[in-house]
């Protein structure tokens, strides 16, 4: 497990081209075996003729699938490779190093084995029926990089049709995170989540899902922002997504554009790639917050953002307040894994959020609302917390 103070970390030195390429000249993962073939006998346990035992013992028994494999303890990364970091589209080949990386930070914060599987399709059938088909290997889904609003229909999909979690981490590791550092920043400014007035900008995967958890959490009003305007109950363009979502934000029915939805807005929340100009920020509550959490160029720069907003966030390691997904993505998975969780229910989301944001109160400040991603303490909490989640 990572090791790290709990307070923010000084800027490191620029990472440079060629550091990157070496790094994932060959891969970034391998597989090692947990004892050692170093001699007849242990070939014997391990492979022929010992293993047709255990092999007879699960067609005989099949719990002991769960218990004589890796699969019960193996989160597989799928994506589809359409909607990869900010490069879009970009295929499932080149969506290969991310998921890589991915599988790695499984292994490292979460101590879960996970393989990166990407698939060169984007039928939702066809992607459906290649994970049913592979059940028997792995224990666990974390969608990612699937594009809006396909990957909506995929998650839903694949959560009836598997019997372990499914997870698409664009959307809730994202809303997971969110919500612990909205929580901390909310004290930091003496109010609650009721109190606020929340403007989501992007109704993309993330956007929804963070729509979704303020609003089960208690936030006082969400508007979502997409590229034509708020979304409201007057609009006939909306696909059933955002539909759905109409009628459950926006509680002023605000129409207009982001900035007629800041006005007297006390949070934004930038997950889009549209720049958001400074004279749309001065229609704010004072105290306001703004997470700004494109990557790598955020909504609004920090140094702006300062300028009408008691708290900032963004997704870069390089500013204060990282809004990071590994904060919440190996405790989920492996709090839901360790209970026997079929699901990853709302419920175990805000627990976790919860528990990230926890972990900060003790060193709480405008520059300090969640931990280090590098915080040893926060995957365990994390499990801990949806593990208790899923038993209630």
């Amino acid at each position: 497990m990572p090791t790290a103070t709990a307070g923010p970390q000084p800027a490191t030195a620029p990472i440079t081209d060629r550091e990157i390429f070496a790094a994932h000249e060959g891969g970034k993962l391998s597989v090692e075996s947990t004892m050692p073939l170093d001699s007849k006998r242990a070939l014997s346990i391990a492979y022929t003729p010992g293993v047709a035992q255990v092999s007879r013992a699960i067609a005989a028994d099949p719990s002991r699938h769960a218990t004589h494999t890796w699969a019960s303890r193996l989160v597989v990364v799928v994506s589809d490779g359409t909607a990869v970091l900010g490069l879009g589209n970009i295929g499932a080949a080149a969506s290969l190093p991310v998921m890589e990386g991915k599988s790695a930070l499984f292994k490292t914060f979460g101590g879960l084995n996970s393989i990166p599987l990407v698939l060169d399709t984007t039928n939702v059938d066809e992607i459906v029926e290649t994970l049913v088909r592979l059940r028997p290997s792995f224990g666990a889904v974390n969608l990612e990089d699937v594009a809006a609003p396909r990957c909506f229909e995929l998650e839903e999909r694949l959560i009836e049709a598997l019997d372990c979690p499914v997870m698409h981490d664009d959307q809730h590791g994202t809303a997971v995170v969110v919500l612990a550092a909205l929580t901390n920043a909310a004290k930091v400014t003496s109010r609650t989540l009721a109190d606020l007035r929340v403007v989501v900008s992007g109704a993309g995967a993330a956007g929804i899902a963070i729509a979704e958890i303020l609003v089960n959490a208690g936030a006082g009003d969400v508007l979502l922002v997409d590229s034509k305007g708020t979304i409201h109950r007057e609009r006939d363009d909306l696909n059933a997504i955002k539909a759905r979502y109409a009628a459950k934000t926006n509680r002023d029915n605000v129409i207009g554009g982001i900035r007629q939805a800041l006005e007297g807005a006390d949070v934004l929340v930038g997950v889009s790639s549209s720049k958001v100009a400074e004279e749309d920020l001065a229609g704010m509550n004072d105290d306001a917050i703004i997470f700004a959490l494109s990557n790598p160029d955020p909504e609004v720069m920090p140094d702006v953002a300062a300028r009408h907003a008691a708290v900032v966030a963004t997704g870069r390691s390089d500013f204060p307040n990282q809004i990071n997904n590994v904060l919440a993505f190996p405790g989920i998975f492996r709090g839901a894994l360790d209970a026997g969780a079929r699901r990853i229910t709302p419920e175990m989301k805000i627990a976790a959020a919860r528990a990230i944001a926890a972990l900060a109160e003790d060193k709480l400040s405008a520059d300090y609302i969640v931990p280090s991603p590098l915080d040893p303490r926060v995957a365990d909490a994390v499990a801990r917390a949806v593990g208790e989640a899923s038993r209630h």
